[in-house]
């Protein structure tokens, strides 16, 4: 039985200096790689989105496959996401969502997919998708949903790459309920490595490793101390301008994450007075704690050091909801490292035809 089909996304992981299977050890394999394209379509109101971008983010997904004119299995394919839709409750839309798609885009234009909807009392959370014939026909070669002989449900989770493919139970809410909660609820490779260490910022305020300053976000992680005088007078101030690059991205989507290899000399108040000399903005966070956890933390990016002055110049940059990561040497020109930060923070915004 082909009930479910498993697959993959490979985390995409590249460096500037060193480029490996996996830069930190939670990449996934590649062998089942599956990739959703950032096609631009059109949803039932009429908005064009993207695909990736705008309607999946980094939720947990059904997408079904149908077309406003088919008599036979449609309706019951509509009738089973209109029952998900309400085992969902408040969390469609939330960290779910389901995705109607259609495989007949010049007869189903917006009005006709939010017809079609209606019938199902789709609620928001639940999206309809149409849009240009050339556009879909690549879409769906892409998601390997061609065969509408042989209908599928796909079902994946964003953040963990982990895909199914469901085709006897594209009828069976309570099935496919299961299933999406259990993806939902899985966390993803990066959440497991990182882990959920609590740092202290140079205000005071505590701060969960992974949860509240990589999760979803765009990184640019150092190691320092605030008493060095050598290359930290080189690098703290790359960070400094590099803040300009990030513009209103910083304390958004942005963070940066200055981890000192000193905890015992640099106490919150320590590190406070030091941010403020760099013109430190909302989201540059100068992070502390106990030893054993700021040295946890600093051997998760492979920046721990038993000496403090042996510390690291390289950058880490990473983009969490992507998943590219790259070690870039601190001490390189500015516009170099501006162009490698660029690069991972625009690693998303690249919408395909």
């Amino acid at each position: 039985m082909r009930a479910m089909q498993r697959s993959s996304f490979k985390i995409l992981l590249t460096a500037a200096l060193w480029c490996g299977p996996s830069l930190f050890g939670f990449a996934t394999p590649a062998e089942n790689k599956f990739d959703i394209p950032d096609t631009t379509l059109l949803d039932q109101d009429g908005r064009e989105v993207r695909l990736k971008s705008d309607v999946l983010g980094e939720k947990t997904v059904a997408i079904q496959f149908i077309f406003t004119t088919c008599r036979a299995i449609c309706p019951v394919m509509g009738a089973a996401f209109a029952k998900l839709q309400d085992r969902l409750g408040e969390r469609l839309g939330q960290d779910i969502s389901l995705v109607s798609i259609s495989i007949d885009p010049v007869t189903d234009t917006p009005a006709r997919m939010k017809q079609w909807g209606e019938q199902f009392s789709a609620r928001p959370g639940w999206h309809l998708l149409t849009g240009d014939k050339g556009k879909i026909e690549g879409l769906l070669k892409a998601l390997d949903a061609s065969n509408h002989n042989s209908p599928v449900v796909l079902l994946g989770n964003l953040r963990t790459g982990e895909w199914v493919r469901s085709y006897d139970d594209i009828t069976a809410p309570d099935k496919l309920y299961t299933e999406l909660i259990n993806l939902a609820d899985k966390p993803a490779p990066a959440q497991k490595y990182f882990g959920s260490a609590v740092l202290t910022d140079q205000n005071g305020e505590k701060l969960r490793l992974y949860d509240d300053l990589l999760k979803g976000k765009v990184v640019v992680v150092n190691a320092f101390f605030s008493t060095c005088h050598g290359a930290c007078s080189v690098t703290m101030p790359k960070i400094a301008e590099l803040q300009a690059v990030a513009g209103d991205h910083l304390g958004r989507d942005v963070n940066f994450l200055s981890i000192s290899v000193d905890p015992l000399t640099d106490t919150p108040a320590k590190l406070k007075k030091y941010a403020d000399g760099l013109g430190a903005k909302p989201g540059w966070h100068l992070l502390t704690g106990d030893r054993e956890t700021v040295e946890h933390a600093l051997g998760k990016f492979g920046q721990y050091v038993e000496v403090r002055e042996n510390h690291s110049n390289l950058f880490i940059m990473g983009n969490d909801r992507t998943g590219l990561w790259k070690k870039v040497l601190g001490l390189s020109k500015t516009e170099d490292i501006a162009a490698s930060f660029r690069s991972v923070l625009e690693d998303a915004n690249k919408p395909e035809p």
